[in-house]
């Protein structure tokens, strides 16, 4: 998608992202699915693809709101011809700028850090849970790691 003309444009509402959660979507889902069909993939095939992800690749590491947002900004700006040491560096810049804002607004790129528990583990998911975090935290990360995401797409 390089030299792409078309503006890319997040609509993620909080609400949108967590009736996504509640219907069994993870967090790099809902950030790759974003973003699918405007970077010409259906949104199923993006679920699909980012269904490895979510919650930190289910061990609390980094966010899954992280990652699809990265895949979208790979699929997007990214690097694929051998020897094209430009473009890769040009890519890894983005990804890093991404990784600086989101940690900048955030806190963290990391889930455990980002939700203060493990959603790994059966006592961390039962706090997850109770407190409602997915709603509080997980949302609005999904939303901001969109925005960001768009933003150096359209750069």
């Amino acid at each position: 998608m390089e030299g792409m003309m078309k503006m890319v444009k997040s609509t993620l509402t909080e609400e949108r992202a967590l009736d996504c959660y509640l219907g069994g979507i993870d967090c790099s889902q809902v950030t790759f699915g974003e973003f699918a069909e405007q970077l010409g993939i259906d949104k199923m095939t993006a679920r699909k693809i980012a269904s490895a992800f979510g919650g930190g690749l289910f061990h609390a590491r980094t966010c899954g709101c992280v990652t699809g947002a990265l895949m979208a900004l790979g699929l997007a700006c990214g690097y694929c011809e051998e020897g094209n040491e430009a473009a890769k560096n040009a890519f890894l810049a983005k990804k890093a700028e991404f990784e600086k804002r989101f940690e900048e607004e955030n806190g963290s790129c990391i889930c455990k850090e980002l939700l203060g528990y493990d959603v790994s583990t059966p006592d961390g998911l039962a706090h997850i849970m109770e407190e409602n975090l997915f709603q509080k935290r997980c949302a609005p990360y999904a939303v901001s790691a969109c925005e960001i995401a768009a933003d150096l797409m359209n750069e």
